[in-house]
């Protein structure tokens, strides 16, 4: 899914392939819902979204 989205996101912007930017818009919303955080990062009260922020922060862009 998440690389189907990509291309079609790439094609939208009259782009032929994906960029990072194409990646990073799309993660939120990609990501989120695929996520089942334990207790100890509900105790914490760290979210789906914060797990993706932090890989976006963490994995270098090619």
């Amino acid at each position: 899914a998440f690389c189907r989205s990509a291309r079609a996101l790439a094609v939208i912007h009259d782009r032929g392939h994906v960029v990072p930017e194409d990646i990073s818009m799309l993660a939120h919303r990609v990501l989120r819902h695929r996520m089942i955080l334990g207790f100890e990062a509900a105790s914490a009260r760290i979210t789906p979204d914060a797990v993706v922020d932090a890989v976006l922060q963490t994995v270098p862009v090619p």
